[in-house]
């Protein structure tokens, strides 16, 4: 027996099968830890299979990345996504929008079925990031950044005002949570998630608004402070499903609510100090433009 072709072929795999593993091993791995616990026969195959899935794709990364460099350098499109700052933002404004509003309709939605303002304050808040990357994506579509600044300057401090009013709603979140203990139930792996999810998003959105500040662009800096302040809500209510999903009585209700009401007052301090910071800006920016004309 070929010891080596056969080695060669366990770590090196036909790209179909890895790409059908990874389904697989995760369909085994939930399967095992949700349902069977994880000291079962199938837990044990579930993670000898994972653990196999992690090792090819590993010894797949070389490759990958020689791919994906050559894919750069010579597709047409990739090289016009890598180049054009102004698609890759109109297309994150438009899928962003998209999602933003699906989902408020969902929380509006939700809101009616159950009668609560819980849902609801949740709805308007994202109806808010909807409005305005809407605002925003018309403007990008029809203008390059700075092509008509002084138009920029005032879109940008037109978002501080509405930051402003995402506050009202935000602390409306943030009391249905403390007053009434209201707060989100996960499964754990849900919750893992969740936090997997956040934490990328809030730190994409802090290196994305230092990234775009180059380009010296109010709008650019607009569409990714809504993308922060979309990072801040879904830290708060991270906060809420890691205390009630990870809760093992340690820790009582009161500790609990001031934990989250120090992150909510955090969250709501940043959202209100970028506001200011966007407003005063604006309008500074805006007054030394015409003094120039």
């Amino acid at each position: 027996m070929n010891w080596k072709k056969l080695g060669k072929a366990l770590l090196f795999p036909h790209i179909a099968l890895m790409i059908v593993l990874i389904p697989v091993s995760a369909v085994f791995l939930v399967y095992a830890m949700v349902f069977v616990g994880t000291e079962s026969g199938i837990a044990y195959i579930s993670y000898v299979l994972a653990a196999y899935t992690l090792t090819v794709w590993c010894c797949k990364i070389p490759h990958l990345i020689r791919f994906f460099r050559t894919f750069k350098n010579e597709n047409r499109y990739a090289r016009r996504w890598q180049e054009d700052d102004r698609l890759r933002v109109n297309v994150s404004l438009f899928g962003s929008l998209v999602w933003n509003a699906a989902y408020a309709l969902l929380q509006l939605w939700l809101g009616f079925y159950h009668r609560t303002f819980w849902f609801y304050s949740i709805g308007g808040y994202y109806i808010c990031l909807a409005v305005m990357r809407f605002f925003l994506l018309v403007h990008t579509k029809r203008y390059a950044p700075g092509e008509k600044l002084q138009a920029e300057m005032v879109k940008y401090r037109i978002c501080g005002w509405v930051f402003l009013t995402m506050n009202l709603a935000l602390s409306l979140i943030l009391f249905f949570m403390l007053y009434w203990n209201r707060s989100f139930s996960h499964h754990m792996i849900t919750a893992i998630a969740m936090a997997a999810y956040t934490f990328t998003a809030f730190t994409t959105a802090i290196v994305n608004i230092v990234r775009y500040r180059k380009y010296n662009s109010p709008v650019y800096s607009a569409s990714k402070a809504i993308s922060l302040a979309a990072a801040c809500v879904s830290m708060l209510t991270l906060t809420s499903t890691m205390l009630t999903t990870f809760s093992d009585g340690t820790m009582d209700a009161f500790s609990q609510k001031l934990m989250l009401g120090g992150v909510g007052v955090a969250v709501l301090s940043v959202v209100l100090v970028m506001a200011i910071a966007m407003i005063v800006q604006g309008t500074k920016k805006i007054k030394k433009i015409k003094a120039e004309e």
